[in-house]
């Protein structure tokens, strides 16, 4: 073998090296920049649920918005919302576009079969809105008549078992309310505080003093997400404890002695 002939075969192994060597630096910046982005916690929602996630300008505000935020803030993450259907939420959470689902959600066995959920943050009440002159009562009274719901809340679930009724599903609370003030349906089932939002300002309604159902609210995370399940519990654990979640509930629910 020549000299030169050998060269050549030395230049074109030093080539084959660097480029490998090239590639191998690309695929490590690759997984780099994988790690970057798993940096930001997102929350998917629907901000149609005051005072739990609502819009405020071009923001989305409120107690389940501020309450992911600070979890975030706990895990050292930036934090993003995705706002869409209710009944988008928890596909999102499963198929892992989002990594928590925060819209005033109740543990429920149909959820717990998709999603698994984080200790409790929150209790609420679903509460019946009538009309002023309307001769429901109370929950049992509901037999029979058109009740109006949220799509895919738990709301929805609950009103399916009252006997002889017919369920309207709407895709927002709001479109339910005002479907009742226009006299299409005769009552609504809906969470107590978004209950309060839309009746404050609503003299022909009311809100039933009995309860439909009493439930407790949770943060939705996908099955195979264990690591993150057990961090989210730590941070909900710090905010409870410091007393953080206290304040930004206090923030959107004025008790009642103010």
């Amino acid at each position: 073998m020549n000299m030169k002939k050998l060269t050549s075969m030395l230049l074109i192994a030093a080539c084959v090296f660097s480029m490998a060597a090239c590639g191998s630096s690309k695929d490590e910046g690759s997984k780099e920049e994988s790690k970057e982005e798993k940096k930001t916690l997102v929350m998917a929602t629907n901000a149609e649920f005051p005072p739990y996630e609502f819009h405020e300008g071009d923001d989305i505000v409120g107690i389940d918005a501020e309450m992911a935020a600070a979890v975030a803030e706990e895990l050292g993450m930036d934090f993003k919302i995705e706002d869409m259907a209710f009944d988008s939420i928890i596909p999102a959470v499963d198929s892992g576009k989002a990594d928590i689902g925060v819209a005033g959600m109740t543990v429920t066995e149909s959820r717990l079969q998709n999603v698994n959920f984080s200790d409790t943050y929150a209790k609420a009440t679903q509460v019946v809105i009538v009309k002023e002159d309307s001769d429901i009562a109370g929950p049992d009274a509901l037999t029979g008549k058109k009740v109006g719901v949220q799509l895919g809340t738990t709301g929805d679930i609950y009103a399916s078992d009252i006997k002889d009724a017919e369920v309207e599903q709407y895709n927002k609370g709001f479109e339910a309310v005002q479907a009742l003030t226009q006299g299409k349906i005769d009552a609504v089932v809906i969470d107590g505080e978004p209950a309060k939002e839309f009746v404050k300002d609503a003299k022909e309604l009311k809100i039933l003093d009995e309860a439909f159902t009493e439930e407790e609210y949770a943060i939705a995370i996908a099955k195979d997400n264990e690591e993150l399940l057990e961090k989210v519990n730590g941070a909900l654990a710090k905010l409870k404890e410091s007393g953080k979640l206290d304040e930004i509930v206090a923030k959107y629910i004025k008790s009642d002695a103010e």
